[in-house]
């Protein structure tokens, strides 16, 4: 009756931790598909300068202007979108304000997951979740925004290289564009997390330091079968474009988890000498 109880206690809390990231989301995606910034000039000091304000409009929403600055800064000016379904552009709209709303929420996100867990957790634990919260959420965003700046318009570049090369005419169809583009680039965030899965592991005392430097050939397999798996085309042109940062961010992480069990252990024995 007593472990019946506490389990009613845990899921009334994952409950209540639940409403409490929806009553955040659900705003933020309400305002992405329902208003549109529109700028206007201001001046300061003599200084012209382009304000935005929030004006309502469910077609030509934020999220249509997030699009249409995507496919300028992705895709090479030749390429023409199309949209195959007669639904497409609804779905891409919806996709969008996903992720954005996924990114915008992340630190609510993350505070509640942490005041979920915390009670459960030893006090080891609990400041290892401290003392990665900040930088495992700034590699995230680190990570998805190379993703978006950098390596996706990177391999659309690529890619349609070899379209042209072939004579092929350079279309993409709206929501393969969008697909690719928003699941490459968060791809870029996952993978940035690397380095803090391996250092928290280490330091909780799981996963010996030496355990990361004995299985680096599996770590280079997993990192090629992760990005064959995450990139939504089949060229191994993407594959290797996301491997090859994960290869390098496994062995940044396991050289950090290798330095802080070599500090734990000079702590320890300097503990044991006094």
């Amino acid at each position: 009756m007593v472990n019946l109880d506490r389990i009613l206690s845990v899921v009334s809390e994952l409950r209540r931790r639940l409403l409490r990231i929806l009553y955040v989301l659900a705003p933020i995606f309400g305002f992405l598909v329902t208003f549109q910034f529109r700028s206007f000039p201001f001046s300061v000091a003599g200084l012209r300068l382009t304000g935005a304000y929030p004006f309502p409009n469910v077609f030509d929403n934020v999220t249509a202007q997030v699009f249409r600055t995507l496919t300028v800064w992705m895709l090479p000016p030749h390429v023409q979108l199309l949209n195959v379904g007669v639904g497409d552009s609804v779905v891409v709209q919806m996709e969008i304000a996903a992720l954005l709303t996924l990114i915008f929420g992340m630190p609510w996100i993350v505070h509640e997951v942490g005041a979920f867990l915390v009670p459960a957790l030893r006090t080891k634990e609990r400041e290892l979740f401290r003392r990665i919260g900040i930088p495992a959420t700034l590699l995230f965003a680190l990570g998805t925004g190379l993703g978006f700046v950098y390596w996706t318009p990177l391999t659309f570049n690529l890619l349609f290289r070899y379209v042209s090369a072939m004579g092929l005419a350079p279309v993409l169809g709206v929501q393969d564009f969008i697909a690719f583009a928003l699941l490459y680039s968060f791809a870029f965030g996952v993978v940035f997390e690397l380095p803090v899965f391996i250092y928290a592991l280490t330091r909780l005392g799981v996963v010996k330091s030496s355990f990361w430097r004995k299985h680096w050939r599996g770590a280079i397999l997993g990192s090629l079968i992760f990005g064959m798996v995450i990139t939504p085309d089949n060229s191994g042109i993407t594959m290797l474009l996301i491997a090859t940062p994960m290869i390098a961010l496994y062995f940044g992480g396991a050289w950090f988890a290798a330095r802080s069990e070599h500090q734990d252990e000079s702590v320890r024995r300097r503990a044991v000498g006094a």
